[in-house]
């Protein structure tokens, strides 16, 4: 399941203001992108949640893999995950963050991917 419209992250002016201003946490397959949200680059449409949830983005390089359906799984993967995580905590409120996935990725067996995304997410500090 992915990820609800007001906790997405979506526009061209938002990616790029969190590739210049983010903070980053790698790990081996992973890199986590954690910026405050400017919500004057947010789109007009997502204006009535702009400050109500944490957003996030995940970018999947043709990179990690040519075909399509591979990138897509991975993306469900991960946004199923983020969303159970996520939810649990409402103190990351006005923060954008960007998860982006390396080459060696899709080498890795689920359950190391989703350990590793949490111990970047646990880093960042979005998971206490």
């Amino acid at each position: 399941m992915v990820l609800p419209k007001y906790m997405r992250l979506r526009g061209y002016k938002c990616f790029n203001y969190i590739h210049k201003f983010a903070r980053r946490y790698n790990s081996h397959s992973l890199l986590l992108k954690v910026v405050k949200a400017n919500t004057k680059l947010a789109s007009t449409r997502d204006k009535p949640y702009e400050k109500k949830s944490f957003r996030w983005a995940i970018s999947i390089s043709t990179k990690v893999s040519k075909k399509a359906v591979e990138r897509n799984r991975l993306r469900r993967l991960l946004h199923c995950h983020l969303r159970k995580r996520i939810n649990k905590t409402n103190s990351l409120n006005g923060y954008w963050a960007l998860l982006s996935l390396r080459p060696n990725s899709l080498n890795k067996n689920q359950e190391i991917l989703l350990e590793e995304c949490d111990n970047l997410l646990h880093n960042a500090g979005i998971l206490k």
